[in-house]
């Protein structure tokens, strides 16, 4: 098992995964199951987003690790549906992968009318790769420096201000929503396909609010471009201790986050599955991904196929609780 601290492993049951165990410290993979050709890992939203920065991390790692091209595609739109969507259809010999989250595997299937892939049926679950919180951010022209000033702000200019997300359907969009509820406000979504795009339209000031992942909006925080007000998780997390949550800053019970997580499509050989889950357990139980991911605001976990499973079903109960208290999401 690798050395996690105290707090990471407070962090991840924070975040729901209550019952995954970290399993990195396993038999090396077997070479000889691996892919024979270069792999594509899809990335299901635009470049520079979270998922992205994540994404380009582990292939780059991945690949030093079983000795294969790795090289990531990003397939945007959707809410993560038109890429995930195009990994189910893959040929399942390992040579295309999708980097998932809660949007493509549970907040599609739980939103979406017309849905083009089953989160269940068509995917092997392969590893699942960190947990991150979600963080509400202001541009700095905003006359709010905290969650309740920006509470009484909206409140006292209803219609006036929007949010931005990476998308409909996504845990920042969700997020949004929830506060919304919660607080009683009357914004405005305003969708972007993916984070990226969001964060450049935040930081140009046209759009006021964004609730982005925080391995995304890291840098920007660091740099004082976008200011954060608090993140969206019970607890506060050690890469920015001075961040609040949105629950101790005036949202009592407000909890939401994300993850990322490798799947494959369904029908892969079960020997093939088990060799890039040790692979990439291994690749998380890297000092040096482990860092990074940490210092990306991420808490670097690594599972079994099985473990990742039992993620699903169990993130897909939580958040349907939440779509349902927020009145429902149906979307095309």
């Amino acid at each position: 098992m690798p050395a996690f601290t105290r707090r990471q492993l407070i962090q991840a049951a924070a975040g729901g995964l209550l019952g995954v165990m970290f399993s990195a410290a396993q038999a090396q993979p077997d070479l000889a199951a691996l892919p024979k050709g270069p792999i594509t890992l899809v990335v299901p939203f635009a470049a520079g987003g979270a998922t992205d920065v994540v994404s380009r991390l582990v292939a780059q790692k991945l690949g030093e690790q079983i000795q294969r091209t790795v090289v990531v595609e990003n397939v945007g739109g959707g809410g993560g549906a038109i890429g995930a969507a195009k990994v189910a259809r893959a040929v399942p010999d390992g040579n295309t992968l999708l980097m998932g989250t809660i949007a493509t595997h549970v907040i599609n299937p739980l939103s979406m009318e017309k849905l083009s892939y089953d989160a269940r049926k068509d995917f092997s679950p392969v590893s699942l790769i960190a947990t991150v919180p979600n963080v509400l951010l202001v541009n700095p022209s905003i006359d709010a420096k905290n969650v309740k000033e920006l509470i009484a702000l909206v409140k006292a200019n209803p219609g006036k201000y929007s949010y931005g997300s990476s998308g409909v359907g996504t845990p920042p969009h969700l997020s949004g929503e929830l506060f919304k509820s919660m607080a009683g406000l009357d914004m405005v979504h305003v969708p972007y396909k993916g984070g990226g795009p969001a964060m450049t339209d935040l930081l140009a000031g046209q759009i006021p609010i964004l609730f982005d992942v925080l391995s995304g909006a890291a840098s920007h925080i660091r740099a004082g471009s976008a200011r954060a007000l608090a993140v969206t998780t019970k607890e506060r997390v050690a890469s920015f201790p001075e961040l609040p949550t949105v629950a101790s800053a005036g949202l009592s019970g407000y909890e939401t986050w994300t993850w990322n997580a490798i799947f494959g499509p369904a029908g892969m050989p079960q020997p093939m599955v088990d060799a890039l889950s040790q692979a990439l357990q291994a690749v998380v139980a890297q000092p040096e991904v482990q860092a990074r991911l940490t210092e990306l605001s991420a808490t670097p976990v690594g599972s079994t196929p099985q473990q990742l499973d039992s993620l699903v079903k169990s993130e897909t109960e939580k958040w349907a609780a939440v779509i349902q208290s927020i009145g429902g999401l149906k979307r095309n």
